[in-house]
Order: structure tokens, then C-alpha cells, then sequence
């Protein structure tokens, strides 16, 4: 029989989880635009992205460390409540240095979040169940970072940019309580170690060896990706498409159904084929994107995207998770996520002085070359795991003959 998935506290933690990126992912593609129109450079532009994504990354390799020794809960609700806190401050940053320091400190609490929740929630899913149970909970995140740039996008047309901060800290607000609720679980090597048995290192908290090559392909796709966070609206604004919030619904209603089979595809088959796919996807979907001129081409590339970006992330963390000891999930789970940040992070540097030259249609076909090099990569690497698993065979069986 199968290991139960469907508890009351991982579907909590998932519901307290979509709001999270919910209150968050409102704010991503209306940032831009506010800030060129308080008087913003292109460059500035991508700082929005860059100076967060410094942020995150720098941040998560503290709580990376936390987690090899304190209780779940606590750390997940703090997450939540300082994300809440520094979203209600927005309103005050109305100067363009003043709000890019915003962002590098929402960042820093982004990465602490991020990092605990994902974390809580391998706890409290089955191993054997892993691939499903991180494929429904990237739902919660899939869909936040879908849905709520959608309703961004409106609001930030029809009300005030305040007005937005207040609805996006109401959200946020309805995470806290949610995941107050949650009962989390601590894995007994982690009850078991206290502080003073570990040794703290940087690049030891950051970087999971056992699972770095998933999370590299997570940076390399994330360069591809960033542009579209980044330029997305303005994209919009340049082609004259007033439908843009299509290409998140699009995706979100695809990714909402292709993921439950990716999931299974992962548990079944393991994540090479299946990365291949999507990333495969992904590729089509950015230049779909990039080609568009009204909105049915902005929908298909919402669907493309859905059915690819949607089920690629997960897919990658789940690949991670699964390569990475119990006690060192906390770690890889923060170094995926570091990986995401990093990957949007240096995408909006190159994008944003790259957007002073061409057009951002462009700047996509050219994000579009990353996912070309992250298929290359994993066939590569996949290769070199048969090559090694054949010799292996060879050395086993001449051992044998040899007796």
C-alpha cells in the first residue's frame, strides 16, 4: 500500500505556501514599471531583479545551516511574518536607491522563507512518494508565480501602486495564520544535533555537493527565464498587447494539469527524459513569446510554457532532494532555490544593459540560447553516468572471473 501524501499539515503547509507566493509574485512584473516610472534606467530596471536575487542567495546558506539543527515550525513562521512585514514598508520606498535597498532586503527574508517551507515540506511527505508529493506542493509555487503576476498586472493598471502593497500583504497576512496551523515534523537527526556539534561553513551551507549538478542546470535555465520576469510587461507595452496577463493564466491552468503526471513520470522513470522534455518545451514557449503580436500567440505561449517551465523546476528539485542525504535536505532545498534567484538575478543584469540595444523580443530569442545549453548539459551528464555505470558492470564481472 502506498504511504499516505494527503495529510492535514501538507495540505496546510501547501495552501500557506501558495499564499506566500501569492502575496509575493503579485509584485514581480508591476516592480519594473514602477520603478522606470519614477525615473528608473534600463539597467536600474534589472537591479530590481539582480540586487533581490543577492539577497536570497546570500541569505540561504544561514538557514540552510539553521535547519541542521532547530525545529521546523518556528523557522517557517518567522519566514512568513518578516515577508509580511517588509512587504507593508513598501510604500515608503518612492526614491529609486531607497527602493532597490527594499528589494535587496526582501531578498534576504525571500531566501529564508523559501528555503524553510520547501524543507517543511519533504518532511512531511513520504520518500516514496517524494516526486508526486514535491510535484503537488510545486503547485503552491507553480501557481503563485503564475496566477498572482496576473492579478499584479491588473491591479497595478486599475488602482495604485499602495493599493497593490496592501492587497499583497493581505495575502501574505493569510499565510502567516495558515501556516501557524501546520504540524511540522523535524527529522530525528535533526532533533538530535545541537549547534554546538556543527561547524558552520559558507560554502558548505550553500553548496550541497552530492546534488550540484541539478541545481546547475537550475541556474543555467533560470538565465533563460529571468528575462521574461524581468520584461515581460514592458514587452507588453512595446507590441501594444493589453492582454499580457494571459500568458500567466495559460500558464498556470497547464501547469496545474501536467503537473500531477510529471510528478508520476519522475517516481516511474527518474528525471532525465523528463527534463529533456520540458526544457525542450520551454524553448518553443519563449519563442512563441517572442513572436507574438496579438494575444492568441501570447496564450499559446502561456500554454507551452505551462506544460515546460511549469514541471521543469520541481522536477529539478526533486532530482536534487533525491540525490541528497535526509539530514542535508535543508541545504539542497536552499541551494535549488539559491539557483532559481541566481539564475533571475544575473539574467536581469545581462538583460537589463542589454535592453539599452535591441528590442526586448531580442532579449528573449537570446535568453531562449540558455535552455539550448542546459540540454546539452544533461545529455552530457547522463552519458557519462551510462559510461560509468558500464564500466562498473565490466570491473564487477572480471572481479568474479578472476576467483
Amino acid at each position: 500500500m502506498k504511504e499516505r501524501l494527503w495529510t492535514k499539515s501538507f495540505i496546510m503547509l501547501m495552501v500557506g505556501n501558495l499564499f506566500v507566493f501569492m502575496s509575493f509574485q503579485m509584485l514581480i512584473p508591476t516592480l519594473p514599471p514602477y520603478i522606470k516610472s519614477i525615473g528608473a534606467s534600463g539597467l536600474e530596471i534589472g537591479l530590481v531583479t539582480a540586487l533581490f536575487s543577492i539577497g536570497a542567495v546570500l541569505s540561504r546558506p544561514f538557514i540552510g545551516f539553521m535547519l541542521e539543527y532547530k525545529p521546523r515550525k518556528s523557522l517557517v513562521i518567522t519566514g512568513a511574518i518578516m515577508l509580511l512585514i517588509i512587504t507593508i514598508l513598501y510604500p515608503i520606498s518612492q526614491v529609486v536607491v531607497i527602493f532597490l535597498l527594499f528589494r535587496f532586503v526582501h531578498g534576504l527574508v525571500w531566501g529564508w522563507s523559501t528555503t524553510v517551507n520547501g524543507t517543511a515540506a519533504v518532511d512531511v511527505i513520504p520518500n516514496s512518494r517524494l516526486g508526486e508529493g514535491m510535484g503537488y506542493f510545486g503547485l503552491s509555487i507553480t501557481i503563485g508565480m503564475i496566477i498572482a503576476p496576473s492579478l499584479g498586472i491588473f491591479l497595478y493598471k486599475i488602482t495604485s501602486f499602495n493599493n497593490l502593497i496592501y492587497i499583497s500583504a493581505f495575502l501574505g497576512f493569510i499565510a502567516v495564520i495558515l501556516l501557524t496551523a501546520v504540524r511540522n515534523q523535524t527529522p530525528e537527526a535533526v532533533k538530535n544535533t545541537r549547534k554546538e556539534d556543527l561547524k558552520f561553513s559558507y560554502m558548505g551551507s550553500l553548496v550541497e555537493k552530492s546534488s550540484w549538478f541539478p541545481a546547475f542546470v537550475t541556474i543555467i535555465i533560470n538565465l533563460g527565464y529571468g528575462a521574461i520576469v524581468t520584461f515581460i510587461v514592458i514587452f507588453g507595452q512595446e507590441r501594444g498587447i493589453e492582454q499580457i496577463f494571459l500568458f500567466y493564466i495559460f500558464n498556470a491552468i497547464m501547469a496545474t494539469l501536467a503537473r500531477p503526471i510529471a510528478g508520476k513520470w519522475f517516481d516511474e522513470k527518474g528525471p532525465f527524459g523528463l527534463v529533456l522534455f520540458c526544457t525542450a518545451l520551454t524553448f518553443v514557449g519563449m519563442w512563441v513569446l517572442s513572436l507574438a503580436h496579438s494575444s492568441l500567440f501570447i496564450a499559446i505561449a502561456g500554454v507551452l510554457f505551462g506544460a515546460g517551465f511549469g514541471c521543469l523546476i520541481p522536477t529539478l528539485q526533486s532530482w536534487a532532494l533525491l540525490m541528497t542525504p535526509t539530514h542535508r535536505r535543508g541545504v539542497a532545498n536552499g541551494m535549488i532555490f539559491s539557483s532559481i534567484d541566481l539564475g533571475i538575478g544575473l539574467s536581469g543584469i545581462i538583460f537589463g544593459g542589454l535592453a539599452q540595444f535591441v528590442d526586448i523580443a531580442t532579449i528573449f530569442r537570446i535568453a531562449s540560447l540558455f535552455l539550448i545549453v542546459a540540454i546539452v548539459l544533461v545529455v552530457i551528464m547522463e552519458r557519462k553516468k551510462l559510461v560509468a555505470s558500464q564500466e562498473s558492470v565490466i570491473t564487477k564481472k572480471k572481479v568474479r572471473t578472476s576467483f
